[in-house]
């Protein structure tokens, strides 16, 4: 596994939670195709979701023992509590880009702070599912498309 997409609490439900705000989408879909852009790319992608924050937590730390070389995450709700998970990211050293479905800036004002920001690549937000893509297609550029390189 070369890219980890992680998955915090609650996005188990998209496609059915609050569709006006988390659009309609689920969490199969957005997993299914990330897998496929990948593939076409010559990565491998695994994704990985749990309401559990030491779940998240251990599966940060595996992917840095296992090789991972990118990670893509939406923290959900941690986003704006997991010191936990912020220093996991922090101490496997490993490249990602935070990304959130809704406009966490447009929102309820506790939901304007992330304790990941300052440590990820970048930050994707308000774009839906397609946040996740834009994030791929970054995550490939920066660890150079093995298709496109000369054998």
């Amino acid at each position: 596994m070369q890219i980890l997409v992680l998955h915090g609490p609650n996005l188990n439900l998209l496609g059915s939670r609050e569709p006006t705000v988390y659009g309609s989408t689920t969490l199969v879909q957005i997993d299914t195709n990330l897998a496929e852009i990948a593939a076409k790319a010559g990565f491998s992608l695994e994704s990985f979701q749990s309401n559990h924050e030491g779940a998240l937590v251990d599966r940060i730390q595996t992917a840095a023992r296992e090789g991972c070389r990118f990670i893509i995450i939406n923290p959900a709700a941690y986003t704006h509590t997991s010191v936990a998970m912020r220093d996991a990211l922090a101490a496997v050293d490993l490249p990602f880009i935070e990304v959130h479905l809704s406009n966490i800036h447009k929102r309820e004002t506790f939901r304007h702070h992330s304790f990941f920001s300052e440590l990820a690549l970048g930050v994707i937000c308000g774009l839906g599912a397609q946040g996740y893509q834009l994030a791929l297609a970054c995550a490939i550029e920066q660890l150079g498309n093995p298709l496109s390189r000369p054998a």
